[in-house]
């Protein structure tokens, strides 16, 4: 069985080493960066390194279980989490989210800064506008740290194409959650479910699960019939990734999840969950959830109230089914990918954590 301090470790050197480069060339900028790196930096700080973990399992079916880890691994690894930390600063921004793991967004901690600076002008406006860059330049870190790995290496070419690929993905899954947010009241009814999956497929579950597994693999040299398998394994573990994640958002307790209780509803995500509790809702009931999903205002107990319906209709139910059947189909898959028996290990271990999570 290998051990996830191990990846996490790794990581962390790799990324403390790629910070220190950052730092011993950031003199050109001047003093006025410091605030911005620094709030760069203190991204990559703390989070599960699931995604490097998952792409170190995926290395390890592809190399058949070797313990001789390739270095050009922890780069990936790292590029991932890099990659991931960018993604959660520009999702901040866009659902106006007060918090993250516990501690202020980026934006909100830009904002507080302009603000303890005295700075002249808008503090929110400087918070958003800087958080648009501090994403963007977590991006090209991210880009840089995968470069560097893959100089010289065997497997560069498809390993690049891949990560190109997770990265359109991803923009365009949030640019969906975006649109949804606001289209869903002239879509038909009917599709709204197929609409949130597609969404949580594109936005989640294939960049924090199914990508990293198949961006380990290709690193390790994997045939395109071990990246299929791989692929029917990691996409059912990512969709049960996102639907956990989803009855977090309504659900979650905010003591373990670092965000306040029943964010989503305050937000108006129109997930899998809503979409299937408004199937079931009889009009006026479905036109008072509506009108209250999405309103920033909400107070604790209308959250409360709000949970209570939902959980009334079977919805939350219903995303418990979901999330046991994408597993189920999961284990079918790992049966059938014929990875050796440390891979296998790792990756089943790996998929049990992601799904029965409770941040």
């Amino acid at each position: 069985m290998v051990s996830s301090s191990l990846v996490i470790d790794a990581v962390a050197e790799r990324l403390d080493r790629f910070v220190q480069s950052i730092r011993s060339r950031s003199a050109e900028y001047g003093p006025d960066a410091e605030l911005f790196l620094d709030a760069a930096v203190s991204t990559l700080q703390g989070g599960k390194r699931l995604r490097a973990r998952f792409a170190h399992a995926g290395w390890l079916a592809a190399a058949g279980g070797s313990m001789t880890t390739d270095a050009a691994l922890w780069g990936l690894g790292a590029a991932l989490e890099v990659f991931q930390s960018a993604a959660l600063v520009h999702d901040d921004l866009i659902d106006n989210s007060d918090t993250r793991r516990g501690r202020p967004a980026s934006h909100r901690a830009l904002e507080a800064a302009h603000r303890d600076a005295g700075w002249h002008g808008d503090a929110a406006a400087f918070g958003r506008s800087t958080a648009v860059l501090l994403g963007d330049l977590l991006v090209a870190w991210s880009d840089d740290l995968l470069e560097e790995s893959l100089i010289g290496h065997p497997h560069a070419a498809p390993t690049r194409t891949e990560y190109a690929r997770m990265r359109r993905d991803v923009t365009v899954g949030q640019m969906l959650d975006v649109t949804e947010e606001s289209a869903w009241s002239v879509n038909p009814p009917a599709s709204l479910l197929e609409r949130a999956l597609r969404v949580a497929a594109l936005k989640s579950a294939r960049y924090s699960v199914e990508q990293p597994i198949l961006l380990g693999a290709t690193l390790g040299g994997a045939d395109q019939r071990l990246l299929v398998r791989l692929r029917a394994f990691g996409h059912p573990v990512g969709m049960a990734f996102q639907l956990r994640d989803d009855m977090l958002g309504v659900f979650g307790d905010p003591a373990v999840t670092g965000k306040p209780a029943g964010d989503d509803l305050r937000e108006g995500k129109r997930t899998a969950l809503i979409a299937i509790a408004r199937e079931t809702l009889p009009p006026d009931a479905r036109a008072h959830l509506d009108a209250r999903i999405g309103d920033p205002d909400l107070t604790a107990d209308e959250v409360v109230q709000l949970q209570e319906l939902i959980r009334e209709t079977g919805a939350a139910d219903r995303v418990e089914q979901m999330i046991a059947e994408y597993s189920d189909a999961a284990v079918r898959a790992l049966r059938d990918a014929e990875v050796g028996a440390t891979a296998s290990q790792a990756l089943q271990s790996l998929a049990e954590a992601a799904i029965a999570r409770s941040a």
